[in-house]
């Protein structure tokens, strides 16, 4: 098995480019190389420089690879049609001049589904003339970023956003084809969503192409379920954990992972806040350490 463990930016709590909150993008390479890791993702377009020359001066003083890139933008919003091409075109671009892989896509969290984060059987649905359109701007910027720029496209779920649910993932999958939309997999949000990762990476391992590491609080989560917490105050009361201590079975993980011939990374993301008493670095660390442990 040649798995290669990275970390992002969101485990410096940086989400957004123009965050003031965000520590300094050099600051970050250094702390993710110092704990460890060899490959870093771009975070947010904007974050990190977009001229190749000085990102690229930068990795290389850090022994860091770019493994990929996120667009975490409204594709649920036709309104903001024009927000998310600008910033996947932007994304592609960046990944295309380091050589990197991976391009993930990700529905932004929606004011409709923010408070039903992590309660399916409440969570507003699209109706299907919404749907259908949803799908097919999610389907033309993965196909853009496979036919256009030959990056490997991912969706991934996540809490708050219109694929948040497995079965809203689930039926995505049905209806882009295969060839241009991948999974980008994060065990945390499926966990947060109130599904079995390990279940799901079983029926579905095939279509894997990338991972997200992440570990979730069950008693956390249980209180921002019943609460109807927001996502980024769930962050900052901690409900991503340090990996090995939520309840993401991460030895059953890797083994899907073995058995299935899975080559190429897999990033550690732990979100967090950045204005709060965290310690990234440390927390990289131990979750660097604790995938060593368990053979990673």
């Amino acid at each position: 098995m040649t798995i290669r463990i990275g970390n992002a930016p969101c485990s410096w709590g940086v989400e957004f480019a123009g965050d003031p909150r965000n520590p300094p993008w050099r600051q970050v390479l250094k702390d993710c190389a110092d704990a460890g890791y060899r490959g870093i993702e771009l975070g947010p377009i904007g974050y990190m420089p977009e001229d190749p020359a000085i990102l690229s001066e930068a990795l290389a003083e850090n022994g860091l690879e770019l493994i990929g890139g996120v667009v975490f933008r409204p594709f649920h919003d036709p309104a903001k049609w024009d927000e998310v091409v600008d910033a996947a075109q932007r994304t592609c671009r960046a990944l295309v001049a380091h050589g990197a892989r991976h391009l993930v896509l990700i529905d932004s969290i929606s004011p409709r589904r923010a408070p039903t984060a992590g309660r399916p059987d409440a969570a507003e649905q699209m109706d299907l003339a919404e749907w259908t359109a949803f799908r097919d701007r999610i389907a033309t910027v993965a196909r853009m970023g496979a036919e256009d720029y030959g990056l490997t496209v991912g969706i991934h779920a996540h809490a708050a956003g219109f694929i948040d649910f497995e079965p809203e993932l689930e039926r995505l999958l049905d209806e882009v084809d295969e060839k241009i939309l991948k999974i980008c997999f994060d065990t945390g949000h499926h966990s947060y969503a109130g599904f079995d990762p390990v279940a799901f990476m079983r029926r579905h391992v095939g279509r894997i192409s990338y991972m997200h590491f992440k570990d979730i609080d069950p008693a956390v989560k249980a209180d921002v379920i019943a609460r109807g917490t927001g996502f980024y105050d769930a962050c900052g009361q901690g409900i991503f954990c340090n990996l090995g201590q939520g309840d993401v079975d991460f030895p059953a993980v890797r083994q899907i992972l073995l058995d299935a011939g899975y080559e190429g990374w897999c990033t550690v993301e732990q979100d967090c806040d950045p204005t709060l008493d965290v310690h990234p670095v440390e927390d990289a660390r131990r979750n660097r350490d604790y995938l060593k442990s368990i053979g990673f």
